[in-house]
């Protein structure tokens, strides 16, 4: 029995509620009519100021994502971007993985770590290791990372990881410091959870992988993630224990795509019944070739066109939420799909553990083939030719606007007024520090050109100044 707010996965993701749904989607699929009041019902509204949209619900969302009317397609993509802009502007947030290790105890079929995998080199960082891969990261420019790392209790346990993150905040050098580490790790506990929150991490992020609960035991045959149910109800854990940011998302490719369409937004809807806060991010990961792994064997994949209506319909139902799309989707890809919703993109990734250390991609120990192979300057230098700005801030997790803070600013619009200035600052710090002079050059255009868009006076004669003080040598000037 469908019930949101369960915290039991099998009631809060139900099968007969999903299927349910996509047979209500085709059976209302080429109903315009609806489909228009589908889409009046997500606009955004202006008011006093302020911008709230409603959203959608799973079911909406589905009518719309099965609807393959190209005029009504249009329609979705125009709302999409119109509420990316009124929500985040045209800031893209900037970040890139950290692989702490690729030991694994489980057996997951699309994963080139599994336990199976016999030939490929096993390796797991020191903590001299991750300094130097943070140095190399810092170097060129990053402030903000998610670690990664395999499921094993005798080589990764979470004291591993505490240690990893104290390694990563230590660490000064030159202008350069991490000033916020994601963390994507597999499932754990409350007690586990807590250590987490209290090491000083941002939003916990941990992909579904699949909603389909049958074909989810069968691609995690072994080891401690085949167990469904306390993989699937990780984040409420992780709420228990005092993280209020965490990052839903699937491995699109695995299972049907609209099946698991309706189960992320129903994970979604779950949280915000029972937490009062939906989910920080959203991450909308392929199914990518990678060592002893061949895309072609899961028979779900799905197109470009495919793959950006998802991503224009979750911005769409979730407006509020973060999204993220990495280095798995190609340049051309990752274009399209920043105007319809994403707003975190990764840049000059390594999926390799110590991937960081040569100018060299090494790929023996990549969880998944890179795509988008570009540098963080080819890639800021980008964003700017597209009139984006790359942001590198990280303020409202250092300020304490997280979980329920952060999204009373975000639901009204208001989150702009900390969002659009540090975006420039920390822009100004990257340009100064780090950028080619091709890209310092597009960049302090860049910003000389978004100054005067700020609406709040004051807030724009203190970006002006704080400006300058960066310019002067000072760091870490933030709203």
């Amino acid at each position: 029995m469908y019930n949101p707010k369960s915290l039991n996965a099998d009631e809060f993701i139900d099968d007969q509620e999903i299927l349910d749904t996509l047979a209500y989607a085709d059976a209302h699929c080429n109903d315009m009519k609806l489909v228009d009041e589908i889409l009046d019902k997500a606009r955004p509204v202006y008011a006093n100021g302020q911008v709230h949209c409603a959203g959608l619900s799973h079911r909406d969302a589905s009518v719309l994502l099965a609807c393959n009317d190209p005029a009504a397609i249009q329609k979705m993509y125009d709302l999409a971007e119109e509420i990316k802009k009124a929500f985040y502007g045209n800031r893209i947030v900037i970040f890139a993985p950290l692989y702490l290790s690729n030991y694994c105890v489980n057996g997951c079929l699309y994963c080139p770590y599994h336990a199976v995998n016999k030939h490929i080199p096993r390796k797991k960082l020191t903590q001299e290791e991750v300094k130097e891969q943070v140095i190399a990261l810092q170097d060129m420019g990053h402030k903000r990372l998610a670690i990664e790392a395999g499921e094993d209790p005798v080589h990764n346990p979470i004291e591993y990881i505490l240690d990893c993150i104290n390694t990563i905040y230590s660490i000064k050098h030159k202008n350069g410091a991490i000033r916020r580490v994601n963390v994507n790790i597999a499932a754990t506990t409350v007690e586990n959870y807590r250590k987490l929150k209290e090491a000083g991490i941002g939003t916990y992020i941990l992909f579904q992988e699949t909603y389909h609960k049958e074909n989810y035991l069968k691609l995690h045959p072994t080891g401690p993630k085949h167990d469904y149910n306390y993989h699937t109800e990780a984040m409420d854990r992780a709420m228990e224990g005092g993280i209020d940011d965490v990052g839903l998302g699937v491995l699109f490719g695995l299972d049907k795509y609209r099946y698991e369409f309706a189960g992320l937004l129903m994970h979604a809807e779950h949280l915000e019944a029972v937490h009062g806060v939906g989910p920080h991010t959203i991450s909308v990961p392929r199914v990518r070739k990678a060592d002893d792994i061949d895309p072609t064997a899961f028979d779900n994949g799905i197109d470009d066109d495919t793959f950006a209506k998802i991503c224009a319909l979750i911005r769409i139902a979730v407006p509020y939420t973060g999204m993220i799309v990495s280095t798995r989707e190609s340049q051309k890809v990752r274009e399209k799909v920043i105007r319809l919703g994403v707003s975190q993109i990764s840049g000059g990734s390594r999926t390799s553990v110590g991937g960081y250390e040569k100018e060299e991609r090494p790929h023996d120990t990549e969880q998944f083939d890179v795509s988008d192979q570009r540098s963080l300057d080819e890639v800021i230098k980008w964003l700017m030719e597209m009139k984006y700005i790359p942001s590198f801030c990280t303020a409202c997790y250092r300020a304490g606007r997280t979980g329920d803070r952060f999204m009373s600013l975000c639901k009204t619009g208001q989150i702009q007024n900390c969002c659009h200035p540090n975006a420039l600052m920390t822009l100004k710090e990257y340009l100064l520090d780090y950028a080619s002079p091709e890209t310092r050059a597009i960049g302090e255009e860049t910003i000389r050109n978004e100054i005067p868009t700020i609406p709040n006076e004051k807030i724009r004669a203190k970006v002006t100044e704080y400006l300058d003080k960066i310019a002067a040598g000072e760091r870490d000037f933030r709203f």
